[in-house]
């Protein structure tokens, strides 16, 4: 056997210079890590806490809502109530399997009535977006029903609408909100910015599916908008409103409106309009429905504007309430055309003239006038002008006759023809008799009490209570407008019944007014009735609209408390039919 040699093991040494090199490299590695985290942690925290935050970390609108509008007496016209929108997450629907064949997609689309190929085509086209609208201010039903069915992807945000609890009544004066919760009509719009809130803001931290995660503090607390009080007393715009529609409804008319003034503080009391629309409902805001007539549509006052003639007369000085004026034969040929009476009324005294609606009467006075004199009224009254409602659309009238006109336009601007106000503008002229002669602004607005009132005198006092105390006689028997008439109270009115204007003359289509003074020794409300083009036989002032000044004028009196001031005492007069005028015709 052999001997095994022992070998002698070689050995690495134990520190040679690559060891120190790695040592040195390992360290080196090791303090740069450790210089870099703090340099991370303590110096560049803030820049990199921002880079985290602005993948997850939004900021969140906080919602507000418009503030409420309600009546002289705190009922609720409108408020803002909770809204339900969809929007999708078109993203992240698509990433569930045949979402777009499945029984849920189809009834969803079935709830938003949308067409189901025209929905998927449409989801289609925005196949990388997210948070896309699809539906504003849903159904409450309809929603809940959507999210029982549970959709990734098919989002719900929260909003707010407005909510119309008297619907038709208030809905011209009111108006109403589009889906962006901005006015577009009526006092809405007049006041969109008081009405209006400011949203809030707040931080949130959001997941890949931009689901709020954690809420992180707010950032600005939302304001609600302000409330508004408006002039509007709700239990007389209801009676207007119901006695309006009837008088359309039952004399087949293309429309009317009601205007109803406080004569002492020139509030509106109530305005309606016919036809009207429901605010509440989108499909029914039609151009031809929400239009507010009563600032909106210009018409020929007719007879209406009599009185104001007279006052007129009186102001120049070359009348009395004494004065007499003969109006035989009953016709005059003036420059190219006859103004006429519906007969010989002989000889009358101005109370007459505005009882028996004579065309032949009024012609003459303003005849007798300077055209500055006998324009002078229908200036100082507003006539020409807005009122000054502030609310969109409300038209000035026309009032600007010819330079060179004729003798006998200017004997029809007497009674109403050439010239053109609208139901607002009757209604504050009225006012300023009844008030007398004092001229305020017409407001939506509540007045504050004990708010102090502008107002400018246009009007003589003596000559505004002289001129109210003639149309007294309008109401009594053998007047035009006895069915004006309320129990208990006097009233002073005009009825008016004008042929509207086509091209080349008049056509057959009439509108009829009253307007009035209510109680007429002391008059509370100024009361305007227009009636556009009522059908069949019957459509005279005092047969169409007298009706329902009485009915709407016997509700205000009666709601506020105002007392009764008695029947006038006057002797019988034989019953005068209505006139007619040469120049379109005058029915009252």
């Amino acid at each position: 056997m052999k001997k095994v040699r022992n070998r002698k093991v070689k050995t690495v040494p134990l520190c040679t210079w690559r060891y120190y090199v790695m040592i040195v490299v390992l360290l080196c590695g090791f303090f740069a890590l450790m210089g870099r985290a703090a340099y991370l942690q303590v110096v560049n925290a803030e820049d990199l806490a921002k880079a985290g935050d602005s993948r997850s970390m939004r900021v969140k609108g906080i919602s507000s809502h418009r503030g409420l509008i309600v009546d002289r007496n705190g009922v609720e016209l409108a408020r803002s109530v909770p809204s339900e929108s969809i929007t999708l997450d078109i993203k992240r629907l698509l990433e569930t399997p045949n979402i777009l064949q499945s029984k849920e997609w189809k009834a969803f689309a079935a709830a938003l009535k949308r067409d189901e190929d025209e929905l998927n085509q449409w989801v289609m086209n925005r196949s990388q977006r997210r948070d896309v609208w699809l539906e504003r201010q849903v159904d409450p039903n309809v929603a809940l029903y959507i999210k029982r069915l549970d959709i990734n992807g098919v989002n719900f945000k929260t909003e707010y609408r407005r909510y119309y609890p008297s619907a038709e009544v208030t809905a011209h004066v009111v108006g109403f909100t589009g889906v962006d919760d901005k006015g577009l009509e009526g006092v809405e719009k007049a006041f969109d910015t008081f009405l209006t809130g400011k949203p809030g803001k707040e931080k949130v931290v959001v997941d890949l599916y931009r689901r709020v995660v954690e809420e992180r503090g707010v950032l600005a607390q939302a304001e609600q908008g302000n409330d508004l009080q408006l002039s509007i007393d709700s239990r007389i715009q209801a009676a207007a409103y119901k006695e309006l529609k009837s008088a359309v409804l039952s004399n087949g008319a293309k429309g009317g409106s009601v205007v109803v003034l406080d004569v002492d503080t020139g509030e509106v009391l109530a305005m309606a309009s016919q036809p009207s629309f429901n605010p509440n409902r989108s499909d029914s805001r039609l151009p031809e429905l929400t239009r507010n007539r009563s600032i909106t549509d210009m018409f020929e006052p007719g007879s209406t504007v009599k009185p104001l003639t007279v006052v007129s007369g009186l102001t120049s000085g070359k009348f009395n309430v004494n004065s007499t004026i003969d109006t035989s034969p009953g016709r005059m040929f003036l420059d190219y055309a006859y103004v006429r009476d519906h007969r010989n009324y002989g000889v009358l005294t101005l109370d007459g003239i505005i009882k028996k609606s004579s065309n032949m009467g009024v012609a003459k006075i303003a005849l007798e006038l300077s055209d500055e004199e006998f324009l002078s009224t229908l200036y100082s009254v507003g006539f020409g002008v807005e009122t000054g409602l502030g609310i969109q659309g409300e038209a000035d009238g026309k009032l600007m006759p010819r330079p060179n006109w004729s003798r006998h336009e200017k004997a029809t601007w007497s009674y109403g023809y050439g010239f053109m106000v609208t139901p607002i503008q009757l209604a504050q002229a009225y006012s300023i008799l009844g008030s007398g002669g004092i001229k305020r602004n017409p407001t939506l607005l509540k007045r504050a009490q004990g708010e102090e009132i502008p107002g400018e005198r246009v009007i003589e006092p003596e000559i505004a209570t002289a001129v109210v105390a003639m149309m007294e006689q309008v109401t009594q028997k053998g007047g035009t407008g006895t069915r004006a008439r309320v129990d208990g109270y006097r009233v002073a009115g005009k009825t008016g019944t004008s042929r509207k204007a086509v091209r080349g003359g008049y056509g057959d289509e009439y509108v009829t007014y009253f307007a009035g003074l209510v109680p007429a020794t002391d008059p509370k409300f100024a009361i305007v009735v227009m009636v556009d083009e009522p059908a069949g036989d019957s459509y005279y002032g005092g047969t169409v609209s007298a009706p329902v000044f009485a009915k709407v004028a016997d509700t205000a009196l009666h709601l506020l408390n105002v007392a009764p001031d008695g029947e006038l005492k006057q002797p019988a007069i034989a019953t005068v039919t209505a006139g007619v005028g040469q120049r379109g015709g005058n029915h009252d």
